[in-house]
């Protein structure tokens, strides 16, 4: 019986990826317009370089790119970035298709819902509200509250303790299968791989299911809680 579910948000509610190039293609865009002296290509690989060395979230990724390609920080340059950054990524923040639908319908059922993310809290909280999710989430659980990220088990056993659920009552949905899949496996979750929001071309998730649509939720729990598949 699933009483439980627990999300992943960036790549699995919301489209991040496709939020994250806009804003920094609009804030190359923006630095550029302000006498940034580097071709948009160039400075949006040097970017991501660093995103994906230091991670993803990284509140200071101009200043870095700045120090390491000029020695120095150009701020009327860096004010740019930061502004047209801020202004893309409010209008590039969107749900994936059915999201609503989906946590709608689960409430209805009578289904706790939580969230897990490797983010910090308030970039994670943000994203929610600014979603318009968080009538559906009162427990989330991010980097700052535990100090480990997914796979290690204690994300997902703080979420359940939150939720009053135990592992096999619960069902992890998420897209990045090392970290979601692998880390609510071994907590002894059902898990559900988001394979629409797929970044890492992976082929084989390892999950239980695989969701081509966020939608798809809906009916593997009423399937499960039916009776009609045995997990």
């Amino acid at each position: 019986m699933i009483k439980g579910v627990i999300f992943d948000i960036d790549n699995t509610l919301m489209d991040f990826m496709r939020m994250k190039r806009a804003s920094v293609d609009a804030a190359v865009d923006a630095m550029i317009d302000a006498g940034l002296d580097m071709k948009k290509e160039a400075m949006v690989e040097k970017i991501f370089n660093i995103y994906w060395k230091e991670g993803i979230e990284d509140q200071n990724i101009f200043d870095k790119v700045f120090d390491k390609e000029f020695g120095q920080v150009d701020y009327k340059i860096l004010a740019a970035g930061i502004t047209g950054y801020k202004r893309a990524k409010e209008g590039h923040m969107t749900l994936y298709p059915h999201v609503r639908l989906t946590l709608t319908e689960l409430m209805k059922m009578g289904i706790k819902m939580g969230v897990v993310s490797d983010a910090p809290r308030l970039p994670v909280w943000l994203r929610i509200v600014g979603l318009g999710l968080h009538h559906y989430f009162e427990n989330v659980v991010t980097f700052d509250d535990t100090g480990e990220r997914k796979p290690s088990p204690r994300p997902f056993k703080k979420i359940m303790q939150m939720m009053k659920v135990e592992p096999s009552e619960s069902i992890m949905v998420g897209d990045w299968a090392e970290r979601d899949i692998v880390g609510a496996k071994n907590s002894g979750m059902i898990t559900a791989w988001a394979k629409y929001g797929n970044q890492f071309d992976t082929k084989n998730s390892g999950a239980d299911y695989e969701l081509d649509d966020i939608h798809d939720i809906v009916k593997i729990i009423g399937d499960i809680n039916s009776g009609k598949t045995a997990k």
